[in-house]
């Protein structure tokens, strides 16, 4: 029962970060019929979101703290990236985010191939790789911003993070041991 609370109050994560940005009602309005509601980018997010995503939505509003690794001390970008990714399927990421970048088990990916789950790397602090956060579908990302920011979720297509994206890594959560 537990893992199906879990999932299901994730999935009411999600919903509700889509209906609070507005998107729900974009995304159930079918073109034929504007009053209609169609599944659509509801429907998508939950069958695609993975639980490592809608884990990370369990964190939107924990406050950015640098060196932070912890729900009790607030995350910066690398902490958050690593917690879930230990938390939700068990594998353990190096703890800056450049580090994260090189490792030899994630697999560069091209941003047209992005999927929910797969980390996503900016140039923010005039060096490749220094800011990371996990890519969650629709052209968005989920991370750990800045000193008096909080974790939220912002679009990579907006001037300033298209400009700054670096590269995005896959895991292959096939290799990770949840639960250890």
């Amino acid at each position: 029962m537990g893992a199906a609370a879990g999932n299901a109050n994730a999935s009411e994560s999600v919903a509700r970060f889509l209906q609070q940005r507005g998107i729900v009602a974009q995304a159930q309005q079918s073109p034929a019929s504007p009053d209609a509601a169609a599944p659509g980018l509801l429907n998508r997010v939950r069958d695609n979101a993975s639980d490592l995503v809608l884990s990370a939505m369990n964190f939107l509003g924990v406050p950015y703290k640098r060196g932070g690794n912890s729900v009790n001390n607030g995350f910066d970008c690398s902490g958050f990236t690593r917690h879930i990714f230990e938390m939700s399927v068990g594998l353990v990421l190096p703890r800056r985010a450049d580090e994260q970048a090189k490792l030899s088990s994630l697999v560069p990916i091209k941003k047209e191939d992005l999927k929910p789950g797969d980390l996503v790397f900016f140039n923010t602090m005039r060096a490749t790789f220094s800011h990371v956060g996990i890519y969650v579908g629709e052209g968005k990302f989920i991370h750990s911003p800045r000193v008096g920011g909080a974790v939220r979720v912002e679009d990579m297509r907006e001037a300033y993070w298209a400009k700054r994206f670096t590269g995005a890594r896959r895991a292959d959560l096939n290799q990770a041991n949840p639960g250890t």
